[in-house]
């Protein structure tokens, strides 16, 4: 395993598809791991409202090194693991549930029941962006045993001053009457030209783009709806574990006093704010992505901190 991770070391790993079971649907998990092992632990990578998993986390754009983060966190020695939200990509859509924050943290439930079982029962390193990281929140709130160091990507608490949302709930009325809402290629080019254009390559919004129409072309309502008239949905002081909010510089999902009030209240004081240079929304598709890669990889990586007794 190498402690710096530069282009030369770029390997792609094979992947092995996992199932679970939430009532009657059946969820979609994917799996890569280095074959030398995985001294770092267990990760789990979250995805957002507009896509599903494989297609943020397992990218492959050619000329573009690591830019599968499954490929680069196995290789840092993680055993990387994500998993497709009901009604997203690979997992179940036929029982027309709209994918609340709330279903999004049955289905982390669900899949860590899986992972418990194959990669054994040590807590997971848990990555999540957008409404992820809403989902990996309320996971980690159900569930704090099972999350070692929890990292939230292009967070929002209450939505306070947030200029995606403000526009986003102009459509509010559309998002409650339907279940599901149409996507095609110019609505993720709009996910990179929103807030700041140029923070990521034309040919990765492309590539990031055929992969999500291969699988989809329609997304679930409910984190939508979430976002723009129910936050907030988690509840900082019940995130006692470690915690890591990152922030792109460019990113209008939250502002930044609502983020920094969150932060103030997290209670374990191994915890980090990290505003990201250069980075808009989708924080593996920027150009900057290695830095991203690095901000968690130190975070998950860092040694425990040690507390005097009268502390």
């Amino acid at each position: 395993m190498n402690d710096m991770l530069d282009e030369t070391d770029e390997r792609r790993f094979p992947g092995e598809a996992h199932s679970a079971r939430k009532g009657d649907a059946e969820l979609f998990l994917w799996r890569k791991r280095a074959p030398e092992g995985s001294p770092r632990g267990v990760a789990l990578f979250v995805h957002g409202s507009s896509m599903a998993s494989q297609p943020t986390f397992d990218l492959e754009v050619p000329g573009r090194p690591w830019s599968s983060a499954m490929d680069y966190f196995a290789a840092a020695g993680f055993d990387c693991w994500c998993v497709d939200m009901e009604g997203y990509g690979r997992s179940a859509k036929n029982r027309g549930v709209r994918a609340t924050i709330s279903d999004g943290a049955d289905d982390l439930e669900a899949a860590d029941d899986v992972i418990a079982q194959v990669s054994g029962p040590a807590p997971l390193h848990v990555y999540g962006i957008s409404s992820g990281a809403l989902r990996a929140a309320a996971f980690a709130e159900r569930r704090p045993h099972r999350v070692a160091r929890l990292a939230l990507d292009a967070y929002v608490w209450t939505g306070a001053d947030s200029p995606t949302l403000a526009e986003r709930a102009r459509k509010l009325d559309f998002f409650r009457a339907n279940e599901r809402r149409p996507i095609d290629r110019a609505f993720v080019h709009s996910i990179f030209n929103r807030d700041h254009p140029g923070t990521a390559e034309d040919r990765v919004v492309d590539a990031f783009a055929d992969a999500i129409l291969a699988l989809d072309d329609s997304m679930p309502t409910g984190t939508y709806v979430d976002m723009c008239s129910r936050l907030p949905v988690n509840d900082p002081a019940r995130l006692t574990m470690p915690t890591l909010l990152m922030r792109g510089q460019h990113d209008g999902i939250a502002s930044m006093g609502d983020l920094l009030d969150f932060f103030a209240r997290l209670p374990n004081p191994d915890k980090q704010f990290t505003v990201m240079p250069g980075i808009a929304h989708a924080s593996f598709q920027q150009k900057n992505y290695r830095l991203v890669y690095d901000v968690l990889r130190e975070f998950w990586t860092r040694s425990k901190p040690v507390y005097a007794q009268n502390a």
